[in-house]
């Protein structure tokens, strides 16, 4: 294994905007035929009930089938190449395992491209199903073939890159894309047919479904709340999936995920509901359910769905401890978790969160993959700041070197800690330290789907609004605020947002404290309506209520801000504890 050797691959959708990042190593972590072939999967407990009948008469074959599907449509694809590896063990003449392998190793929703090594072992699985076809069952035939479309023979593919590329000897994202796009369509097309000879099929339609969302990942909906490109076609495959199958996994994940981001995500909330307890085993399907929750106001649930997903992944790593890019989404976990239990208030549960996240990435998995973690790596430090916590703000150690982005957002949060504190002078020099540290970090820098640099500019902006306010220029305070507001709407949609503690909670404590009432209980309107029943926001707008008298509302916000805070371990002044006396 080259660890010396890392190759940064920045995962990018069709529009530029949308991308994932994600360091492979050199050798040693995309999933492929070297890593596939070593590891025996388990049968694991809790997966639920989910079947598809193949072709094999062995009933554990069909077992390990049904697992490696199950972890499919929960985005650990590297468990299911385990599994559907087993199935070849298990029945030598089964082409569905095989057509298992070749699906894993290719796109999806968080990794629009693939490796070398990807690339060369779907090719090969893909081969090894199409010898076996005549095993297969019809429809199988039609999955198979319908697969052959989404792959091409590696070294055509590498051609196609280096044409499409800049530079052939380093190709770049948007070539990898480009070369990939045909596929990807063919693949889209051929399972669209399918989906109308076999209607009845749920399995089919959720395939299909993947297939469109594939070609724009996360960006389905416009900032206006339209359907973009394929979206009403995504949505119509899903639904007709769940009236088939109401417990079909795959049809509920892909769904939370195809509404979150529009502007009606209740649509999701009984298929939530059905996914919360369904597949025990599945951190990441046990967690999915907190997409929609959070954006309809159900915190305590997104808080204990994430600490159910936490719990899921603690027992899968006892069984399965070898763990490469599903290490992220175990981080996620936690992330999720730290942010919605600060939105309700829960200083200490927020705070072991971030720190048990952070825990959880070994030191070298994080220096090989710190542009895929780095983004998250200053939770710990967001958390003490939501709180107040400003003297252990400035006990903190930096992160480490290789976290560009958590380091300047280390810096970012001194120089709140020093506002907060009054010592004006430290803050400027925080402020000048945090835009030096801003000019180390990468142009290309993603902060999961968003540009560092937009999210490091409202840092920019918030840093100096504080520092404004605290100086008594409640006007330049005000504006920098409200650009950091606008700045904060622009970013592409993602949950947890990349900007953790909302702009307006600054703003709204800001404006309350400089007597501007109405102006205060606007940005408070506003926030809520993006993060509905958000006890900060609820709590600011009571007291803009009381203040102007209008007394019965302002009842009714302060029964729903102690629902809100009902598990609540602080107690709030304001609703940022940067403003005088909060």
């Amino acid at each position: 294994m080259h660890h010396h050797r890392r190759i940064r691959v920045v995962l990018a959708g069709l529009n530029r905007r949308v991308c994932l990042l994600i360091l492979v190593s050199a050798g040693c972590h995309a999933p492929g035929a070297a890593d596939q072939a070593v590891d025996r999967a388990p049968l694991f407990d809790g997966m639920g009930n989910h079947h598809r009948a193949i072709a094999t008469a062995n009933p554990t074959a069909q077992r390990y089938f049904d697992q490696g599907l199950i972890w499919a449509f929960g985005f650990n694809h590297d468990e299911a190449i385990r599994s559907f590896h087993e199935v070849a063990r298990l029945d030598p003449n089964c082409a569905m395992a095989w057509w298992g392998v070749a699906l894993c190793n290719g796109p999806h929703i968080n990794n629009p491209v693939m490796t070398e090594r990807q690339t060369e072992a779907a090719w090969s699985a893909l081969q090894k199903a199409l010898a076996l076809r005549e095993h297969a069952t019809p429809v199988e035939r039609a999955m198979i073939d319908a697969l052959a479309k989404r792959y091409g023979d590696p070294a055509a593919m590498q051609a196609a890159v280096a044409r499409e590329a800049k530079d052939p000897a380093s190709p770049d994202m948007e070539a990898m894309i480009t070369a990939r796009r045909p596929y990807d369509e063919a693949y889209a097309s051929a399972m669209r047919e399918m989906r109308a000879t076999y209607p009845d099929d749920a399995d089919i339609a959720v395939l299909f479904a993947e297939s469109l969302m594939d070609l724009q990942p996360w960006d389905l909906w416009t900032k206006d709340g339209q359907p973009k490109g394929n979206t009403e076609e995504v949505l119509a495959a899903l639904e007709e999936a769940m009236q088939l199958a109401p417990d079909h996994p795959g049809a509920l994940h892909l769904y939370i995920h195809a509404v979150e981001a529009s502007r009606q995500p209740q649509r999701a909330m009984v298929a939530a509901d059905r996914l919360r307890n369904l597949v025990a085993a599945s951190g990441h399907l046990t967690h999915m359910p907190s997409h929609i929750d959070v954006r309809t106001g159900r915190w305590r649930e997104a808080s204990d769905q994430n600490a159910a997903a936490i719990e899921a992944d603690r027992r899968y790593r006892e069984l399965s401890p070898r763990q490469n890019l599903y290490r992220a989404y175990m981080a996620h976990n936690h992330h999720f978790l730290s942010y919605a239990s600060m939105m309700e208030g829960r200083r200490e549960a927020a705070l072991r969160a971030a720190r048990e996240m952070i825990a959880g990435v070994p030191e070298e998995w994080g220096r090989q993959n710190a542009a895929l973690m780095d983004g998250y790596m200053a939770i710990e430090l967001e958390v003490l700041m939501r709180f107040g916590l400003w003297d252990d703000i400035l006990r903190a150690r930096p992160p480490a070197e290789h976290f560009v982005i958590a380091r300047a957002l280390w810096r970012f949060t001194r120089g709140v800690a020093h506002a907060a504190k009054n010592e004006v002078d430290a803050a400027h020099r925080e402020q000048t330290a945090f835009r030096a540290a801003v000019q180390r970090v990468p142009q290309d820098a993603l902060m999961a789907i968003n540009p560092a640099d937009r999210v490091l500019k409202i840092a920019d902006l918030v840093l100096d609004g504080e520092i404004a306010y605290r100086e008594g220029r409640i006007d330049d305070a005000v504006a920098s605020l409200r650009n950091a507001a606008t700045m904060e709407d622009d970013l592409q949609y993602m949950e947890p947002p990349e900007w953790i503690q909302p702009v307006r909670h600054t703003l709204g404590a800001i404006l309350l404290d400089s007597g501007r009432v109405e102006e205060a209980e606007a940005v408070y309107r506003e926030d809520l309506a993006r993060w509905p029943e958000n006890g900060w926001s609820l709590y600011g707008l009571s007291r803009c209520l009381k203040s102007r008298g209008a007394t019965a509302e302002a009842d009714e916000i302060a029964r729903r801000f102690n629902e809100a805070w009902s598990r609540a371990d602080t107690r709030i002044g304001a609703s940022c504890l940067c403003v005088k006396g909060a």
